[in-house]
């Protein structure tokens, strides 16, 4: 999980408008910043299956959000992937 501080950090660098929280850009940086995290994890954790399941259904729901934003906006799309350093 996220600390509150790194959350809100995340949030306020994506965010499209001034209350914004849920947009297809604040959903993908926040299921990025988990996804590493969980990755460090492995590094020491090489048998944890479970945690590794997780790691997966996170990794399709944020392919899935970045398919729908290419698919609306792909300017936004491009400039998403770039700042995040995701390979596509």
């Amino acid at each position: 999980m996220l600390a509150k501080e790194k959350k809100t950090k995340v949030i306020s660098d994506y965010k499209v408008h001034k209350d914004d929280t849920g947009s297809c850009s604040v959903q993908i940086a926040l299921l990025t910043e988990r996804i590493n995290g969980l990755t460090g994890h492995f590094k020491s954790h090489k048998k944890d299956h479970s945690s590794r399941h997780g790691l997966l259904k996170l990794v399709n729901q944020r392919r899935r959000l970045l398919d729908y934003l290419k698919k609306h906006d792909e300017a936004k799309y491009q400039d998403l992937i770039k700042k995040l350093d995701i390979r596509k």
